[in-house]
C-alpha cells in the first residue's frame, strides 16, 4: 500500500514562523521560501492574513508575498480565516487558501471564540469566495488527535468537522494532530474517517512531534496509501494554545524517512537541510530536526 511519490507542504515560513517572538523580517522569510523551493518543494504555505494585532509576525505577509520569484510548478497557499484575510490575500495572487476547524468545541472556543459549527458559517462565504476566484481551499482540523482542554478526542468528532468542511465545498481535508499526542492507531482511525468523505488524493496528515510519534504516524498514513503530508523545515514552530507542544515535525527528518523507503518526493536532501540552517541561523538556534543536525554535524567533521 506505500505509495510511490510523496508530496511534503512546508509550512515552516508560515506555521513555523508564527509563533517566534523576535521578529523575523520580510527579507529573511522570503529567502526561505526560494531556499525551500530551489531544494524541491512544490508546496510552500507562506503566510498568513490575519489580524497583527494576534498574529504580528505575519503583519508582511503582502511584502513576502509580493517579493517571492514564482517558479512554475510550485504552489503558494496562505491562511485566510475570514473574509477580511481573503480579501487583502486575494491581491497577492495565492494559489490555494487555507481554513482551519476545531475538532473539540473547547478548543474552538479558546482559539478563535467560537463554536465549531459557527466557524464553518464564517468559513462558507470564504470558500465560496476563493472558488470564484480559481483558488482552491485546504481545510485543517485542528486537535484531531487530542485537545489540551477537553483530551480525548473520538472519531465520531473528527467526522463531524469533515462532514462539515465537505458540506461548505473545501477541496482538501487534513488531518492534524495538534498537539503531537497521536499514536499509529488513533491516526488511522481518525485518517478512515476522512476517507468516508474526502478521495485519497485530498487528504493529508500534519504532525506535531511532542511525544516523537510524528514519523511512526506518517508511516501508519502511508499503510494506508496517505501520500500528503504537512511538515516544517528545521522542526519550527508549536502552538500557542497548547501548552508544551512542540513543532511540527521536521521536514527533513520525513524526508529522510521516504529516502529510505524508496519514496519519490522530488526533495533534494542536502539543499533542504541548508535550507533548514539559513532559517536557524536567523533565529539563533539549532535545528529541531535530527536528520538535519546530523547531517551538518557530519559536513563539520
Amino acid at each position: 500500500m506505500l505509495p510511490d511519490h510523496v508530496t511534503l507542504v512546508d509550512v515552516g515560513p508560515r506555521d513555523g514562523l508564527q509563533n517566534e517572538k523576535e521578529p523575523v523580517s520580510a527579507a529573511h522569510k522570503i529567502e526561505l521560501v526560494h531556499r525551500l523551493q530551489a531544494a524541491g518543494l512544490r508546496e510552500i504555505e507562506v503566510t498568513s492574513f490575519v489580524s497583527p494585532k494576534w498574529v504580528p509576525q505575519m503583519a508582511d505577509n503582502r511584502e513576502v508575498m509580493d517579493g517571492i520569484e514564482r517558479r512554475p510548478g510550485v504552489r503558494y497557499s496562505v491562511l485566510t480565516p475570514n473574509l477580511k484575510g481573503l480579501d487583502a490575500a486575494l491581491a497577492t495572487r495565492p494559489d490555494e487558501i487555507v481554513v482551519f476547524g476545531a475538532a473539540t468545541e473547547a478548543f474552538s472556543q479558546r482559539n478563535i471564540n467560537c463554536s465549531i459549527a459557527e466557524s464553518f458559517e464564517r468559513f462558507r462565504p470564504v470558500v465560496e469566495t476563493a472558488h470564484a476566484n480559481g483558488i482552491k481551499v485546504r481545510g485543517a482540523i485542528s486537535c484531531a488527535l487530542g485537545c489540551p482542554y477537553q483530551g480525548e478526542v473520538s472519531a465520531d468528532e473528527v467526522e463531524r468537522v469533515v462532514r462539515l468542511m465537505k458540506d461548505i465545498g473545501v477541496d482538501h481535508c487534513g488531518v492534524a494532530d495538534t498537539i503531537g499526542v497521536g499514536t499509529p492507531r488513533k491516526v488511522q482511525a481518525a485518517m478512515e474517517r476522512a476517507l468516508r468523505h474526502y478521495p485519497i488524493a485530498e487528504v493529508s496528515g500534519h504532525f506535531h512531534d511532542t511525544y516523537g510519534q510524528a514519523l511512526v504516524n506518517i508511516h501508519a498514513c502511508l499503510q494506508m496509501g496517505i501520500a500528503i503530508f504537512d511538515a516544517s523545515v528545521a522542526g519550527l514552530g508549536g502552538c500557542p494554545y497548547a501548552k508544551g507542544a512542540t513543532g511540527n515535525v521536521a521536514t527533513e527528518d520525513v524526508l529522510f524517512l521516504l529516502n529510505g523507503l524508496g519514496i519519490e518526493t522530488g526533495i533534494d536532501l542536502d539543499r533542504l537541510v541548508d535550507a533548514a540552517a539559513f532559517i536557524s541561523g536567523v533565529l539563533g538556534r539549532k535545528p529541531v530536526s535530527r536528520t538535519g543536525n546530523a547531517l551538518l554535524a557530519k559536513r563539520a567533521g
